[in-house]
């Protein structure tokens, strides 16, 4: 088990981690998400011993390992700027914990080609690393950690330079390998979507605060606060002024919806309405969907999908569109949001109410 216990972090006066309490347990999977400059390599720095943090103390099964030297302590680390031995081998590179550790040459073999047909470097163990690809050197530094019989493992979007094919494949796993260890796993990520094919448990981090931390499934579908829900959704969750009266939500303008299912105990007043991009829809698909007519900035289409910039008065929107569509710049269109995927939270940011659907979905 690993414990934060107060842990924060100030460099030149500015705080970069905010007084931070977390516990990670043995054989799990945990989740740094969040934008970049969010915290995540700086936390993870303080997890490894790298740096001592300003205040509060860092536990390891039990013991305070605040100030232990890193090479002290049964750690693994892959950076997404990958970090190998030029010299050597990639067989050295992998085998090169284990022989510090003293392992037998039949273990290290062992270990070494089981973790390099995983990573699809079989073809590549005679060759020296600047011989290999970009996403070919990242994975020679993975697999140098997957051998390493480390307490924790820490993994700063080690994926980032990887084919998206190949990405997809270590996401599950990754995951698998660690649970088999009981290492404590970490791994930092900007992606929203990755932490979700990640499982296990997701922090979600926001100018160097943990906002919310739990089962990533949990998180997901219930964000705490407006920052968190931001955070977990890709692109960013869009917001608009709503208020409540009665049995009717409005949103301005004349659009109202109402206020039923788990919205009609709400207490009546000002609130702002968050919903995520693909929650917004060109076509009503109930008598209860809200129409909202929007200005079109620019049209993304990527593939089978559309991403609609828009302005909806005062706020930026961003809808996905799951089929590819052509629309003109500055052109007005009229999209639709159910009720159901609707998260309402009061004018602090904390959320005050989830629409049913919403938080199963």
């Amino acid at each position: 088990m690993l414990e934060l216990r107060g842990v924060s972090k100030t460099v030149l006066g500015k705080p970069h981690i905010h007084t931070t309490d977390l516990t990670f347990q043995s054989g799990t999977m945990n989740v740094l998400l969040g934008p970049t400059l969010s915290g995540k390599t700086t936390l993870m720095r303080l997890m490894a011993g790298l740096d001592e943090p300003t205040e509060g103390t860092i536990h390891a099964h039990g013991k305070d390992v605040t100030g232990v030297k890193v090479q002290d302590r049964k750690i693994a680390m892959v950076y997404q700027q990958f970090i190998n031995y030029p010299n050597m081998t990639v067989y050295e590179n992998i085998a090169s914990p284990m022989r510090l550790m003293g392992k037998s040459k039949a273990e290290m073999d062992k270990a070494v080609r089981g973790t390099a047909d995983m990573l699809r470097l079989t073809p590549m163990l005679d060759r020296k690393p600047l011989e290999l690809s970009g996403g070919q050197q990242q994975r020679c530094a993975l697999a140098r950690a997957l051998v390493k019989d480390s307490d924790l493992v820490l993994l700063d979007e080690p994926l980032a330079n990887l084919d998206y094919k190949l990405r997809e494949e270590l996401r599950e796993e990754i995951p698998k390998i660690f649970q088999e260890s009981g290492a404590i796993f970490v791994y930092a990520t900007t992606e929203p979507e990755e932490a979700l094919l990640l499982g296990g448990n997701t922090a979600t981090l926001w100018e160097g605060r943990i906002t919310q931390f739990g089962p990533a499934p949990e998180v997901y579908r219930n964000p705490k606060d407006a920052v968190t829900a931001r955070v977990y959704s890709d692109p960013p969750m869009n917001f608009a002024p709503c208020s409540k009266q009665g049995n009717s939500l409005s949103f301005g303008e004349g659009i109202e919806a109402p206020a039923d299912g788990p919205f009609a105990t709400l207490s009546d007043g000002q609130y702002q309405a968050g919903f995520r991009p693909n929650h917004l829809r060109l076509e009503a698909r109930s008598a209860s969907a809200v129409p909202f007519r929007c200005t079109l900035g620019i049209a993304e289409i990527t593939g089978s999908e559309t991403f609609l910039h828009l302005r909806h008065g005062q706020d930026n929107w961003v809808a996905l569109i799951h089929v590819a569509h052509h629309f003109e710049p500055g052109s007005e269109i009229d999209l639709w949001l159910e009720p159901e995927h609707v998260y309402l939270f009061d004018a602090d940011g904390a959320l005050v109410q989830t629409a049913a659907y919403a938080a199963a979905a």
